[in-house]
């Protein structure tokens, strides 16, 4: 596929077409889509040595950024071609720690208004039942394409 037909491809489309290599964040996390429907994203990353803090943890800033992008993939499945979304505020609560495995996080639309979306995400060790590790909110604004 020619550079500018990539280009033109919205992001969601890129995602389904090219998988995690449509965001070069997922490559270097090593992050993989699970699902997307409307309204919901889910995604899973391994944890890995490089990742750790000092004490032997996960980063606490990974549980942000991995709960960022499921809530960021979960908007998209929302918006119209046009609309684009910038971060207003995220907050990410810590309820538990990870030193290794497969991370799956969730992220969900709870209300879409015409100007802001607010979503939140959860991480969690292991699929749906898993230990919950983290809990994010967050809301954005919803900008407008100005050539539309």
């Amino acid at each position: 596929m020619k550079k500018t037909q990539t280009l033109s491809m919205d992001y969601l489309e890129r995602i389904r077409h090219f998988g995690s290599n449509a965001n070069p964040f997922f490559c270097l996390m090593g992050i993989e889509v699970d699902s997307t429907a409307k309204g919901e994203a889910a995604l899973r990353m391994p944890v890995r040595p490089d990742m750790l803090n000092g004490e032997g943890w996960l980063q606490g800033g990974i549980y942000t950024a991995l709960s960022d992008e499921a809530m960021v993939l979960a908007i998209y499945t929302m918006l119209s071609p046009e609309e684009r979304i910038a971060t207003i505020t995220e907050t990410t609560t810590f309820l538990a720690g990870s030193r290794d495995g497969m991370l799956f996080a969730s992220g969900k639309v709870v209300k879409k208004g015409r100007r802001v979306v607010f979503a939140e995400g959860e991480i969690r060790e292991g699929e749906a039942g898993g230990t919950l590790l983290s809990r994010s909110t967050a809301a954005f604004a919803v900008v407008r394409d100005r050539h539309t």
